[in-house]
């Protein structure tokens, strides 16, 4: 007779030791220290919505917030890998800068020049071109860094000054501007959001991926004998993440058109505007889209490939995965691409929402992305973090910008906060790997 206990039991164990709240967490499996953070987030939208006198959490500051969080969401998704095995990237907002501008020169100066102004491939070269540039700084501080072995710290911190000065070269301090008018639905905007009708039905079909997601997960663990939730915290997952999904698209939906624009639109397809106005709803914001785009891809990289197996292995112990025969150099070079090629999309967005290219871009956004995904559970020790957790923070940290602003505190003092905020982060994140060694 055998002594094994089944994983099964052992569950059915640990939960008769718990209260009814660590039955339910253990039940659900929902991450402690993501729960944490949303509750962090609520609370701050609801102080300042409170010390605002309701302005915060209306449907267009919201919206706004959502738009304005993107650029950072996008780089915060890469922050992760590269903070994970154990590096840092302090260039990230100087990348954005440099991309930016020369995403804005290509587009508005160099391009019309052989294919004319309105040219409909002018804004789609631009992008490639950037991206091409974003991976190819990428890279070289990869190679820097994985194969001549210089600190990741130096490596970028020197990338910070060279590539703000290089987008300050390029024009000699220029602002350029304005962008093709294809390329501005990028940055957001009344035409830069896709309408109530198709938000509500990118909202059904997200619900209808998570609840497949949830199924499918159930399937394989099933399939190869791992232990399942109880049908009735699937059950309870699947409605809460749909509920979530749906009410953000009934606030992208409640936010309307400007007055300005809802005439000018009426004047334009002849529609005679009744006496109480016409409400046309923003719906979300294709930044909006291209972030979650981004989380979704980086998410299936990090938990569904090999290489993301390799990052948390490098990130864990760097000599064991060597001696494993990970060649930990390339993988590290791969992921200052792919950070590079994050950072240019992160450019796109941001020079499409200026409509403009500035040398200014993405200044201090290094902070913002790091405070991003060390407040969402990346932990500066390695081995740690999700994609997930990384977006959420550049929300948290874009609301404590945007509640500052709504109650008219000085920019200088929002810069201590944010700094706080990081350091408090991080203290925490030391107190939870004490606890849990």
């Amino acid at each position: 007779m055998s002594d094994t206990t089944s994983p099964t039991t052992l569950d059915t164990a640990r939960a008769a030791e718990k209260g009814p709240v660590g039955r339910f967490l253990l039940a659900t499996e929902l991450d402690t220290r993501m729960l944490g953070m949303i509750g962090a987030l609520a609370l701050i939208w609801i102080v300042f919505h409170l010390m605002s006198g309701g302005l915060f959490l209306t449907p267009r500051n919201l919206w706004n917030l959502s738009v304005q969080s993107a650029s950072v969401a996008v780089m915060a998704t890469g922050m992760v890998l590269v903070i994970v095995t154990r590096n840092i990237d302090l260039s990230v907002g100087s990348v954005l800068g440099v991309t930016g501008m020369i995403i804005g020169v290509t587009q508005a100066e160099i391009l019309p020049q052989y294919l004319g102004f309105g040219h409909p491939a002018i804004w789609i070269i631009a992008i490639l071109a950037g991206l091409v540039a974003g991976i190819a700084i990428g890279a070289l501080h990869g190679y820097l860094i994985a194969y001549l072995n210089v600190p990741a710290f130096i490596v970028t911190l020197g990338g910070l000054l060279v590539w703000r000065g290089a987008a300050w070269w390029m024009t000699s301090g220029r602002t350029v501007a304005p962008m093709d008018p294809t390329f501005r639905l990028l940055g957001g905007g009344p035409d830069g959001a896709i309408g109530a009708t198709w938000s509500w039905i990118f909202g059904i079909v997200a619900c209808i991926a998570l609840v497949v997601m949830i199924w499918n997960g159930r399937m394989q663990r099933k399939r190869f004998a791992f232990p399942v939730r109880p049908l009735w915290a699937e059950g309870f997952l699947a409605a809460v993440g749909c509920a979530a999904i749906l009410g953000a698209v009934a606030v992208a939906n409640a936010y309307p058109w400007p007055i300005g624009i809802v005439r000018r639109y009426a004047e334009a397809q002849a529609i005679d505007l009744p006496d109480e106005g016409l409400f046309i709803a923003h719906g979300i914001a294709v930044p909006v889209l291209i972030a979650l785009a981004a989380g979704v891809i980086m998410t299936f990289i990090t938990r569904r490939t090999r290489f993301g197996r390799y990052v948390f292995a490098i990130g864990g112990n760097p000599e064991a995965a060597e001696l494993a025969g990970i060649n930990t150099r390339w993988v590290v070079m791969k992921i200052f691409m792919i950070m590079g090629a994050l950072a240019a999309i992160g450019a796109v967005i941001s020079t499409a929402r200026l409509n403009a290219a500035t040398n200014a871009q993405g200044t201090l956004d290094e902070l913002l992305v790091i405070a991003a995904a060390v407040i969402g559970g990346t932990s500066l020790s390695g081995g740690v973090g999700t994609v997930a957790g990384a977006m959420i923070g550049a929300v948290l940290m874009q609301s404590l910008a945007t509640g500052m602003i709504l109650m008219g505190v000085d920019s200088p003092l929002q810069n201590i906060v944010v700094g706080a905020v990081l350091v408090f982060a991080v203290f925490l994140d030391t107190l939870y790997r004490r606890r849990t060694q």
